[in-house]
């Protein structure tokens, strides 16, 4: 089986990914190590496309089975067919971008508010953010991925709401068993 779970940044994608991947023994591959190149700090240097491409590429290829997380629509037509199933997760703005901010705070501590620099790229990543559920934004948002959900060619477990995690690992692996012979 070949899952690929996306939606807006703080969603729950790699928690559920991870989630997944410890349940059903399948790797999980995080679109944001192929998007990224390693920087301090991290998430600034974003990767040439056809090297992020061709990386997680040829990881996928060492694996019959897999769990892809985070968004691939910018990435080339070619993930559109590249899935069995693809996981779709939304959750309200006020609680994502709340969940934005303290994951930021676990993961870098008091530096993003003291240090004038990693203080304007967390405000910068924070406004991106917020803008996911934006009707008119034209970068990565809600209609954006609605659009592309519309051309992928598996089926598409759409789950909205503020979902547990154990309730959305539920409603994957039900989906899943109606798949397996």
């Amino acid at each position: 089986m070949k899952v690929h779970i996306f939606g807006a940044s703080g969603s729950g994608v790699t928690t559920l990914g991870n989630a997944l991947s410890n349940q059903i023994s399948l790797s999980y591959f995080d679109t944001d190590y192929f998007f990224w190149e390693p920087s301090d700090p991290p998430f600034t240097v974003k990767r040439n496309p056809i090297e992020r491409n061709n990386q997680l590429r040829s990881e996928l290829r060492k694996h019959s089975n897999f769990i892809v997380g985070g968004s691939l629509v910018s990435w080339g037509d070619e993930w559109l067919s590249a899935f069995d199933l693809a996981v779709f997760l939304w959750i309200p703005p006020d609680i994502r971008l709340d969940r934005l901010r303290k994951r930021e705070f676990a993961r870098y501590g008091s530096v993003i508010y003291e240090n004038e620099h990693r203080n304007r790229l967390f405000e910068e990543f924070i406004d991106w953010a917020s803008g996911y559920d934006n009707p008119l934004s034209t970068r990565r948002s809600l209609v954006v991925h609605e659009n592309w959900m519309q051309k992928l060619t598996c089926p598409i477990l759409d789950l909205r709401g503020d979902y547990t995690v154990q309730e959305r690992l539920d409603a994957v692996t039900k989906q899943l068993a109606a798949y397996r012979p």
